[in-house]
């Protein structure tokens, strides 16, 4: 399904203004609309934030820039909590946006996003806190193209040393 938003938002949104959409998350903004955040880059490799709002009118699915930053104009994301698994995080431009994620994973995919495309485009010292950092740089062990895979292939990872652990006898 999100394959399909994304494409839907490519061909609808963003290459109509010459964009390219890395990445994008939905978000609970507000109870009645569905709200994405978007991480796209620009012909001129100017690496944009966008918040778009979606709705229908009849069987025609519609999408509306409500808000746009730039990458350059972001000076912190905050996790919240790095140890507890929450979707709530702050954007710090020269206002705070504080936003919910639709899940966790999400939120990690989009810091992840952010964080490449900075280290590839700007290179400024963006402050990720109260993330782990294992889910978030792309040198970790951890790291692939899978995005929201990693989180999962960790608590795995968790659990069956858990299992093994829990099976192994008990010296006497």
């Amino acid at each position: 399904m999100s394959s399909l938003v994304k494409e839907d938002l490519e061909k609808k949104l963003f290459k109509p203004l010459s964009q390219n959409l890395y990445e994008f998350i939905e978000i609970e903004f507000s109870v009645q609309d569905r709200y994405y955040l978007c991480v796209s880059v620009t012909k001129k490799e100017e690496v944009k934030i966008v918040m778009v709002k979606h709705y229908r009118i009849g069987l025609d699915e519609k999408y509306e820039v409500t808000k746009k930053w730039s990458l350059n104009d972001l000076q912190m994301i905050d996790g919240k909590e790095a140890d507890t698994d929450n979707p709530f995080f702050d954007l710090h431009f020269k206002k705070v946006y504080s936003l919910e994620a639709y899940s966790c994973a999400s939120k990690y995919a989009f810091a992840r996003t952010v964080n490449k495309l900075n280290h590839a485009y700007l290179k400024k010292d963006l402050q990720i806190v109260n993330f782990d950092s294992t889910y978030i740089n792309d040198d970790s062990i951890w790291s692939s193209n899978n995005k929201d895979c990693l989180v999962l292939m960790r608590i795995c990872f968790y659990a069956f040393n858990l299992v093994c652990l829990s099976l192994c006898p008990l010296p006497l």
